[in-house]
């Protein structure tokens, strides 16, 4: 987590941006009481994680309803990670870096213990199709001073105060 809380978007590779991008545009629709799956569909299509959305939306759903704390996510615009979506950054890479035992037991840190398995397969799930289009998280990259946008899909200029 700590590879990734407070750090630039810049200095991320694409898979992390289209994680974080995603995290937020999720939370914004359902401030706005709109359906989050429609408003990423076209976003996860032209990143070739059109099978990641179903598992992505399950996993955002799961963090909402069984938290054991309120996950606090930044508006779309902001330029830097929180502490939230680095714990959730640092999940999905835990599966490939520390395996599912490991993931199993930060996971129990995180949500209630019903919804720890759904949680685990669902991830799994999203770093397979991440995998699968060539955009599963690595370690942040070095500061080029350039600030790469990642502006997936519609709705990217709707921000809400958090």
């Amino acid at each position: 987590m700590y590879q990734y809380v407070d750090r630039p978007l810049a200095a991320l590779d694409e898979g992390c941006r289209f994680l974080v991008w995603s995290m937020r545009a999720w939370v914004t629709a359902i401030g706005q009481k709109r359906c989050p799956a429609q408003l990423l569909a076209p976003a996860f299509a032209r990143w070739r994680m059109i099978g990641g959305l179903q598992p992505f939306h399950r996993a955002m759903m799961l963090l909402n309803r069984d938290a054991l704390d309120t996950l606090a996510f930044c508006p779309l615009g902001c330029s830097h990670v929180s502490e939230h979506e680095a714990v959730i950054l640092e999940l999905i890479t835990s599966l490939r870096d520390r395996g599912p035992c490991a993931t199993r037991e930060t996971l129990e840190l995180v949500v209630t213990e019903d919804s720890v398995g759904d949680l685990l397969e669902t991830l799994s799930r999203i770093g397979a199709a991440l995998a699968i289009a060539g955009i599963f998280p690595g370690e942040p990259v070095p500061s080029t001073g350039t600030s790469p946008s990642i502006t997936p899909g519609a709705g990217a200029n709707h921000t809400r105060p958090h």
